[in-house]
């Protein structure tokens, strides 16, 4: 992956090294700002600050290696899923309008094709016919089947025959691609719930993956993203998406550290290459480049 790229995508502390190499810095409360526009909740930044005076540091190197410990301890995860995928699984991807939900199902396939990986579309978006054209434009390029309804159906009653034809057909992973949702929408939350239960009638609890895709400059408001979601789904991590914008991507560490969600895939581009497994040393690492 070009680094240049993910530089810019990730570099949400970039204001700190300026901060302090700046011929007018006086105080390391100022600091406080630049974490908070970062997208960092202010709890953290309160106790960031906290012991960042605590410690008596006053310029960038020793301020950016407490950083880098702290963000890499708070953003690693104990569980590297290397058991990932080992049998039939279901991964489901959901989110809101416009996270890349889509896209992001295409680069996930491209992602475990390389490891011999027999895979399965399901349009699960039945209320946008643009939505499952889309995903049959990028099951063509990617080589991969897909099962669809008509417009309007059930979305359950689609996946129900999708995980059907995939059971008969040994597909190894089937990856469903459902409706953006406002996450404070009871009535979208109750079907997306439905879909859940429609895919455990064909697989364990372990062997689905709901993974909520998050667009990278969403902000703050991404955790409450994760925690209705997570409330309705059990979400088992994160997708990072467009990561190659903007983005500041600071919300993810209240996310983990609050409800235990691990960022698992971060993408970028429009190519089904542009994705790959979370490292939080390296995504850490890459901010103070």
């Amino acid at each position: 992956m070009d680094r240049t790229v993910i530089k810019k995508s990730i570099s949400f502390l970039d204001k700190i090294k300026n901060f302090f190499s700046s011929a007018d810095f006086t105080e390391i409360e100022s600091l406080e700002q630049v974490l908070l526009e970062a997208d960092i909740d202010v709890a953290i930044v309160d106790s960031l600050m906290e012991n960042l005076k605590n410690k008596k540091i006053n310029n960038y190197n020793d301020a950016a290696e407490f950083l880098k410990k702290y963000f890499i301890s708070e953003l690693s995860d104990t569980d590297t899923y290397d058991n990932f995928l080992t049998s039939f699984s279901v991964i489901m991807l959901v989110g809101i309008n416009g996270s890349g939900k889509t896209t992001t199902a295409a680069k996930l396939a491209y992602f475990f094709k390389k490891s011999g990986k027999k895979i399965l579309f399901i349009a699960g978006d039945t209320f946008r016919a643009a939505a499952t054209q889309q995903l049959e434009i990028w099951a063509e390029k990617t080589g991969v089947e897909i099962i669809k309804g008509r417009e309007g159906a059930d979305p359950s009653s689609v996946i129900f025959d999708g995980l059907s034809h995939a059971k008969k057909g040994n597909y190894d992973l089937i990856i469903i691609d459902t409706a953006g949702r406002v996450h404070t929408k009871q009535n979208l939350m109750a079907e997306i719930e439905k879909i859940k239960r429609t895919v455990l009638k064909f697989i364990d609890e372990k062997n689905l993956f709901c993974f909520l895709v998050i667009d990278a400059n969403t902000g703050k408001n991404s955790f409450n993203q994760a925690k209705m979601f997570n409330e309705v789904l059990k979400l088992k991590g994160l997708i990072l998406t467009k990561m190659d914008s903007n983005s500041k991507a600071g919300s993810i560490v209240k996310i983990k550290k609050e409800l235990g969600l691990p960022v698992r895939f971060i993408t970028f581009g429009e190519k089904p290459e542009d994705i790959e497994k979370f490292n939080a040393k390296d995504f850490v690492e890459r901010l103070f480049e």
